[in-house]
């Protein structure tokens, strides 16, 4: 983590050094996401798991833009949404309801990312959601869950057919609503929000033109099968989030405070 943020802060005493760069690799992400145009007012949440704590996460503090997080003033809870540190803000429940069920359930669930962006959201919107007919969007097909949309998530009962919907993939659309995306790595689910937002951009400008041309199953398969090609070292998305946190630092370097 630190690499990809080159964070090398001294670390509270109370703090260890794996909770820190956690840390700063998530406050780094919510400012990556402002920067993109992925941020709704003070709502949406990116959550990661506290390396080497049982049932332990970071998560937002509600009331704060993406733009206003910073690594001292993410909020730790457990499992239950239980504050696990001083810290004065509140957390969304819609936050930790939903993000808590996945990182309880599935051990490689070490980060997750819910948005609102206007694409994402009209694709989750439109009968059949995403679609065969551009370069990202083959990235995906086959590989996206949906569930239907329940009102916000903040009934913990719901949780239980969101991870049945999910099935094996790491990718679901809420109907009508927007995506929540898995990864093992923060960097994992940047690349994939990045990726997903220009499949769903590029859909919606498609269809606003007429029929779109869709690729076949075979092509897509073949395409799935060859991405891994493209990939440079150090995991899926570590070079990507590493030159977005780089052009964050251009701007505000406040995060890692």
């Amino acid at each position: 983590m630190a690499t990809a943020v080159n964070a090398r802060r001294e670390v509270p005493s109370d703090m260890s050094e794996e909770e820190w760069e956690a840390r700063q690799q998530l406050a780094a992400c919510y400012r990556v996401f402002d920067m993109m145009g992925w941020s709704e007012s003070i709502y949406n949440h990116i959550t990661v798991k506290v390396p080497g704590e049982q049932n332990a996460f970071l998560i937002n503090p509600f009331g704060l833009l993406f733009s206003e997080v910073k690594t001292s003033n993410l909020v730790k809870i457990d499992i239950d949404g239980n504050k696990l540190d001083d810290n004065p803000y509140p957390v969304n429940k819609a936050g930790f309801v939903q993000h808590a069920m996945f990182h309880r359930e599935l051990d490689w669930a070490h980060a997750i990312a819910h948005t609102h962006t206007t694409a994402t959201m009209a694709v989750s919107a439109l009968e059949g959601g995403l679609q065969p007919v551009n370069f990202y969007a083959c990235n995906f097909i086959g590989q996206i869950a949906y569930h239907d949309f329940e009102g916000v998530t903040v009934r913990e009962e719901e949780g239980v057919r969101l991870r049945q919907n999910l099935g094996d993939k790491r990718i679901m659309m809420l109907k009508n609503h927007g995506p929540v995306i898995l990864g093992r790595t923060l960097p994992e689910v940047f690349v994939t929000h990045w990726a997903l937002q220009r499949a769903c951009e590029i859909q919606l400008a498609t269809l606003s033109m007429g029929q779109p041309v869709s690729v076949s199953e075979d092509v897509v398969k073949v395409h799935q099968r060859d991405l891994h090609q493209t990939q440079l070292p150090g995991g899926p998305g570590a070079a990507d989030f590493a030159a977005m946190v780089r052009k964050v630092d251009k701007i505000d370097q406040s995060w890692r405070e």
